[in-house]
């Protein structure tokens, strides 16, 4: 089994160590500061070898990747956006199925959830196949600190490298910063997140209105996106997505077992619930013990006036 991370501008993607740990080191990474990305792999990986190559082209790196792939009976990708776009490109190459969404890979079994993480299927693994393993499911622990020995790959693509047969890469106009109203939320670096202890659907406009304000994405538990107050797309835990924000700020939520297996390590956490006891206000580094929703009106209405001091100061 070999790992296959593709990089960004020296970035590991989301679930990259877990993929690592997942193939027992050996990975190869590609993309525009592989190399450098390569130390965020201190006390897991065995094996690194790396691909610098700029800009994103799944097309054109799948031709090149495939006679080196070949000779490995299983490669395994994060399924971050880039590996989840790049996987099915590689399998169709090598002529493997594509395992998608697993959340266990090994040589003999691949374990996938089906349907949003309603049900679990275990499968045979075939001789060769191509997989991608959902982030912050596996888990890794690092065995030390020491950096790995890196080997560099020597690849080329084609002439065309928007054009290699008859797959064709978008050519990049112009790379935006993500919106974190619609981001990928296991990639947002800030969330406020909303439970039960949120009284209405009006409340998750005001959480959404809050969180654009802050720079952050809107999350939400299962209890509220099955009510249909928030898409299930914004649902954080186990059965949802899986997260790992610098900032979490929790409004009104418990902490059950399936929202909190879901949240990774945040750098900070932030609850506010009138329960000073439930899960989540243990997880907390700052815990406010008070009604969530009073607690949002006066957080709205201070990004308001601060909007508008703003807007005054500007003028």
């Amino acid at each position: 089994m070999i790992a296959l991370v593709p990089v960004r501008d020296g970035v590991l993607p989301a679930g990259a160590e877990e993929v690592v740990a997942e193939c027992r080191g050996r990975v190869v990474l590609v993309g525009a500061g592989a190399a450098s990305a390569a130390a965020g792999l201190a006390g897991l990986s065995t094996e690194v070898q790396v691909w610098e190559t700029d800009g994103y082209r799944p097309a054109a790196w799948s031709a090149a990747l495939a006679p080196a792939m070949a000779r490995e009976p299983v490669v395994v990708l994060p399924a971050s956006a880039d590996g989840r776009d790049l996987a099915p490109r590689l399998a169709h190459r090598l002529g493997r199925p594509l395992l998608a969404g697993a959340i266990e890979v090994t040589a003999e079994r691949v374990v996938i959830t089906r349907w949003g993480g309603l049900a679990v299927e275990d499968i045979a693994a075939p001789d060769r196949l191509v997989a991608t393993l959902q982030p912050g499911v596996r888990g890794f622990a690092r065995a030390g600190a020491a950096e790995p020995t890196v080997v560099r790959l020597d690849l080329t693509t084609t002439a065309d490298d928007h054009h290699v047969g008859d797959a064709v890469d978008a050519m990049v106009l112009e790379v935006l910063p993500p919106d974190p109203a619609t981001m990928d939320l296991a990639e947002a670096p800030r969330i406020l997140a909303g439970g039960a202890g949120l009284e209405s659907a009006e409340r998750f406009e005001q959480l959404a209105a809050a969180a654009e304000a802050l720079g952050a994405s809107l999350g939400a538990t299962r209890v509220v996106t099955d009510r249909g107050w928030v898409g299930h797309e914004r649902q954080i835990g186990t059965t949802g997505v899986v997260v790992d924000p610098r900032l979490y700020l929790a409004f009104g939520i418990s902490g059950a077992v399936q929202h909190t297996s879901g949240l990774g390590q945040p750098d900070h956490i932030i609850s506010v619930n009138t329960d000073p006891s439930c899960p989540m206000m243990q997880l907390a580094d700052l815990a406010v013990v008070s009604d969530a929703n009073a607690v949002l009106d006066e957080l709205v209405a201070r990004l308001v006036a601060a909007g508008a001091g703003a807007r005054a100061a500007g003028a």
